[in-house]
């Protein structure tokens, strides 16, 4: 099994709350990340999939293509967006990076060729902060 992946990149605003709390509890709970007038950040999103090299041409997946299925799935979707309020999959749940990387997952998955496998998401938030999913 070969591993291959393919870095991308997004801007994005969001806020951290829940909605059931007060002002209070979640400025105790999320600080400055609950400001009512958002915050953004530059996300790093890296997408590893894995297969057995082609013998036609040595590639697990043409990453031109993958870059074209993140681009339409994933990056147009989030890229110079507010994740609490234009993203569909986004609706209904708190905006945390854990939360963002499941819901990329399950729009990136379906949207892959059955030869390979997406084995893993990694979403940097920050240089010092970033989460990793690999679909369980």
């Amino acid at each position: 099994m070969v591993y291959i992946t393919r870095i991308e990149h997004f801007n994005a605003a969001h806020k951290l709350f829940n909605p059931k709390w007060s002002k209070e509890e979640n400025e105790a709970v999320f600080g400055k990340c609950a400001n009512e007038n958002w915050h953004g950040h530059n996300f790093e999103l890296h997408v590893t999939i894995a297969g057995t090299p082609s013998p036609d041409n040595g590639f697990v997946y043409d990453v031109k293509k993958l870059s074209l299925i993140i681009k339409e799935y994933v990056t147009d979707v989030l890229d110079h967006k507010n994740l609490n309020l234009d993203v569909a999959f986004m609706q209904g749940k708190i905006c945390s990076i854990e939360n963002l990387i499941t819901g990329i997952w399950q729009q990136l998955a379906p949207q892959l060729p059955s030869e390979i496998k997406l084995h893993s998401l990694k979403l940097y938030e920050t240089p010092r902060i970033y989460v990793e999913y690999h679909g369980e």
